[in-house]
């Protein structure tokens, strides 16, 4: 059996059944190219299908344009750009990382694009602050510093949504912290079924509602948002 007809088998009864075809195209495609160079630490079909499912668990918090930083091999952004229809813009400092991304909105004909710069560094663009309507990013760092990095890419009125694991209170009083900071409230949490994701691991969506604007410091410059996160 192919990866791609793996994929088709797996992701059934998980994702909207109009879009499994195209969700396993490029599910099928990453594995492909991730045996020339590192996109992922999945290996094999039955270890991305998760992936594309919990990115696609979040679809019904995306609206009207979507920023997502540090994409690697596309997740959350592609799975969510072809579930919701709506343009998404990739930040993804690795040049070959960004390239295949370029390749994959051409060859899903999906509206977007992609910058090739750390997030420190594009949130200063003028043309991507403050722009987006809704953000995610599956970054591994603490809560406090992902906010960091995304919320001055939010519009006020817009939304961040950070797929997080289990967080202790430190930690999410800190993002509570560093969210105001930021122009920012942690809006609701919302516990996500267990099979989403990887075995044996809680996760978590937690919605943070842009208010007002972010001060012009913010980001930090390069490194520092998770050397010293904010409030943490």
């Amino acid at each position: 059996m192919s990866e791609f007809d793996e994929l088709l088998e797996l992701l059934s009864g998980h994702v909207p059944e109009a879009h499994r075809e195209r969700l396993s195209r490029y599910g099928a495609r990453v594995l492909e190219v991730n045996r020339k160079f590192n996109l992922t630490g999945a290996k094999d079909a039955a270890e991305f299908a998760p992936h594309i499912i919990d990115s696609v668990s979040i679809a019904e918090y995306v609206e009207q344009s979507l920023i997502d930083i540090g994409s690697g091999g596309g997740l959350p952004g592609i799975p969510l750009a072809i579930v919701t229809g709506v343009p998404v813009t990739m930040v993804e400092s690795t040049t070959k990382k960004a390239r295949f991304l370029e390749s994959l909105l051409a060859e899903f004909e999906l509206q977007g694009a992609v910058v090739a710069q750390r997030a420190e560094v594009a949130a200063h663009d003028a043309d991507l602050r403050e722009h987006f309507h809704t953000g995610t990013a599956r970054a591994v760092s603490s809560a406090p510093t992902v906010a960091e990095l995304l919320l001055p890419f939010i519009q006020s009125g817009g939304r961040a949504v950070l797929q997080r694991g289990t967080m202790d209170e430190r930690e999410y009083q800190a993002l509570e912290d560093a969210s105001l900071v930021l122009g920012g409230r942690v809006e609701r949490v919302v516990p996500q079924l267990p099979e989403i994701g990887e075995a044996g691991i809680v996760r978590q969506v937690v919605i943070v509602e842009k208010t007002g604007h972010t001060q012009p410091r913010f980001p930090r410059r390069v490194g520092i948002p998770e050397k010293r996160p904010l409030c943490f």
